[in-house]
């Protein structure tokens, strides 16, 4: 697929005259004069998130305090972003058999209000397309990203085939993150839940360490048995 594919000056061009309907006649030379810049802000304009704000605003380090939550927070953002972009290429597929259906159908078509109706839903779908194709490509943009950042964040410290493996840690990271946050004007139900969590977390990994302790005891004695 190529840029030009994605290109929508054609469609704004050919629609123009059409604006008439809706605009004064100098708004509507005005929309033709900006057609070249409308052009350009529909190809650049950012539909999903940078890189900037997958860092800051998804991958924060209050939220997501060690690399390992962060590269399975990354896991969990590219396979929505993989699922999103199948679900599109459905719809695309659809509406581009549509697009063949109603070229057909305007051949063919000999009462003159119906064959109008199909033309303009005709350009309606090619517009839709071209949406689709360049959400399509922000979406493969995005997906390459998250997979750049779970190379970065994969240090080799932590098991990236079993999530639950880094979770102990992570959350008391999180949750001594969120009670240092806590303010004077914290509600009772906010702290409770908040060192609830904490509490319940550092009595599992007591009991983690300790089931540790006691399985190296037991193959220590075997060794020497």
């Amino acid at each position: 697929m190529t840029d030009k594919k994605r290109d929508v000056k054609s469609l704004i061009e050919k629609e123009s005259p059409n604006l008439n309907n809706l605009l004064d006649p100098k708004e509507v030379q005005e929309f033709k004069e900006l057609t070249e810049e409308l052009r350009d802000t529909w190809t650049k304009k950012q539909i999903f998130r940078t890189e900037t704000e997958m860092r800051f605003s998804v991958l924060n380090d209050l939220k997501h305090p060690t690399n390992a939550s962060k590269y399975w927070q990354c896991i969990r953002e590219q396979d929505t972003y993989l699922e999103n972009l199948m679900h599109l290429s459905f719809d695309y597929r659809k509406q581009a058999a549509r697009v063949k259906w109603l070229s057909k159908r305007i051949e063919t078509e000999e009462d003159e209000y119906k064959k109008e109706c199909f033309e303009i839903d005709l350009d309606r779908a090619k517009f839709d397309l071209a949406k689709m194709e360049l959400t399509a490509k922000d979406r493969m943009r995005e997906i390459k990203l998250w997979s750049n950042l779970k190379k970065e964040f994969d240090d080799g410290s932590f098991d990236t085939q079993n999530v639950n493996q880094h979770q102990l840690e992570s959350y008391h990271k999180i949750m001594i993150n969120r009670k240092d946050a806590l303010g004077t004007h914290a509600s009772q139900p906010e702290i409770v839940n908040v060192l609830g969590q904490l509490k319940t977390i550092e009595k599992l990994k007591k009991e983690k360490l300790l089931s540790n302790k006691k399985t190296y005891f037991l193959d220590n004695d075997k060794k020497d048995g």
